[in-house]
């Protein structure tokens, strides 16, 4: 879906966390799309390296989980983290959440709306 998205370009790819960092740091992305349940090291621990790493790029976390404290905990990982959206809703959501965080706003999932301690959704 991303590749047919003229707004938004892949730079790259990574299978596991630790290849995450490191790719951040190498290619410096506006955006990173991060899943949480990443093996070698989960998305919450490489979204807190990126952040040294990548300091100009925003995270949204895109995840099968669907805990709202879990979404909570990502969100405050790391100081670039702006958006959680839960895989199911991504065909609906994905686009959206990318336009929200990369405009500076916070995006959640839309069945994470009664859950006021994530904050207003798209605020």
């Amino acid at each position: 879906m991303l590749q047919d998205t003229p707004e938004f370009q892949v730079v790259g790819e990574a299978s596991d966390g630790l290849e995450a960092v490191q790719k951040s740091e190498e290619l410096q992305p506006d955006l990173i799309l991060l899943d949480i349940g990443l093996p070698k090291l989960n998305g919450i621990e490489a979204a807190r390296r990126i952040c040294a790493l990548a300091p100009g790029s925003t995270i949204l976390f895109v995840s099968e989980n669907q805990c709202p404290t879990l979404a909570q905990e990502a969100l405050r990982s790391s100081r670039r983290a702006r958006g959680y959206v839960v895989k199911s809703d991504g065909a609906s959501e994905i686009l959206s959440a990318m336009e929200a965080v990369m405009q500076g706003r916070q995006f959640v999932s839309s069945r994470f709306e009664a859950f006021k301690f994530l904050g207003p959704r798209n605020a």
